[in-house]
């Protein structure tokens, strides 16, 4: 169940939505009722999608992707400035730049651009410009770091986008929806909700009720994030036993004297000829093998345009492993996602099982290289 109750949700004043008259009539599944000529939200249907939102976040934070926080109007943009950089994450809080997610190596040349300003300051270059020079590049700085200087420290597409009103975030929606990009959102009754795969129907004007949404969603990230801080700290640990106890081993074998070959007996040995054969259960043995290993699925959602969801449809299939995925037909992981959710049948899978590969591979620098340049992990 989500931290937070029902009771707080409704002093945080979550519950309002619009006019009744500027509704979406997509959104009367999370509608309770109608009173004063304004929606109110169901709140119980609030806090089952939260947690749900919760989950998923969670789970992307702790593979390590990014989450960019997207929130421009004026009562959103403080909140969720201050608690995504609580939990180290990219945002934007002014005007969208065209081509954030669409024309992302463009955006990476231009804070490029922001750190060789940087670089010149520090080396001494920006010294040797004239006034003039100095002013223009101060003021590209500037402007540079306004825009740009939340996300300085993303070197690859997101793994999620969360938004704060959709319909103000059209752009950021649509650039999100061609490169399969899981967008979780805070919804209000005015909004469409299938423009998004993991919606949180609530309030999305009121500062209230933005801050309290924000809490509960990057305390989800932080929890993701100090997962994998604990996994990668037993991985270092394991390691490091392993070395130890193999370079104890190793001493052991050095230290302990050499055996004195024994005398070999060519003679046949009687009782080993006599016998009897001895019939396998095969398919007994293949059962129990089988029963015996038990392999957790891998992180599907490391491959570019894998979200939680169609990583859910593809181990429903069996396809629980890097090695599965590029093996793979894309034509077939198409009819599975389709079959799963008519909202996945807009995926492209044809470059999957080769990121499947180099991720079965452990060739991740190479894959993280290859996601880079290509936009969305369509080729």
């Amino acid at each position: 169940m989500a931290r937070v109750d029902v009771k707080q949700l409704l002093e945080a004043g979550v519950h309002f939505g619009h006019l009744t008259r500027k509704w979406n009539p997509n959104m009367a599944p999370y509608i309770y009722m109608e009173r004063n000529g304004i929606h109110v939200i169901n709140l119980y249907k609030t806090v089952a999608k939260l947690d749900e939102t919760n989950e998923a976040l969670r789970k992307i934070a702790a593979s390590g992707r990014k989450i960019l926080f997207v929130a421009t109007k004026k009562q959103a943009k403080d909140i969720v400035a201050e608690k995504a950089a609580n939990v180290n994450m990219p945002y934007i809080t002014e005007r969208w730049p065209g081509g954030m997610l669409t024309n992302f190596v463009t955006i990476r040349k231009a804070v490029k651009k922001m750190a060789s300003i940087d670089r010149m300051k520090k080396d001494g270059t920006f010294l040797t410009l004239s006034k003039k020079e100095r002013l223009q590049v101060d003021r590209l700085r500037a402007k540079l770091e306004k825009n740009l200087g939340s996300i300085s420290e993303m070197t690859r597409l997101p793994g999620a986008l969360f938004i704060v009103d959709t319909m103000r975030e059209h752009i950021a929606v649509k650039e999100a929806q061609k490169l399969n990009i899981p967008i979780f959102a805070m919804v209000d009754t005015n909004s469409d909700p299938r423009d998004v795969d993991y919606l949180i129907p609530s309030n999305d004007d009121a500062s209230k009720s933005i801050d309290i949404i924000m809490t509960e969603v990057t305390n989800a990230v932080a929890e993701g994030l100090s997962e994998r801080k604990s996994e990668k700290g037993d991985e270092k640990e394991g390691k490091s036993e392993g070395k130890k106890e193999k370079s104890a081993k190793k001493k052991e074998a050095l230290d302990k004297p050499e055996p004195t070959p024994a005398k070999v007996d060519t003679k046949p040995n009687p009782v080993v000829a006599k016998v009897p054969n001895v019939e396998v259960d095969v398919e007994a043995t293949q059962k129990a093998v089988a029963n015996d290993s038990t392999s957790e699925a891998d992180d599907l959602t490391k491959i570019e345009g894998v979200g939680p969801k169609a990583a859910e449809a593809l181990v429903a299939a069996g396809m629980t492993s890097y090695a599965d995925i590029a093996k793979g037909d894309p034509e077939k992981i198409k009819e599975i996602l389709t079959e799963s959710s008519s909202r996945m049948a807009h995926l492209d899978p044809t470059s999957w099982p080769k990121q499947a590969k180099m991720a079965a591979d452990g060739k991740w620098d190479e894959l993280q290289a290859w996601q880079d340049n290509v936009k969305g992990g369509v080729e």
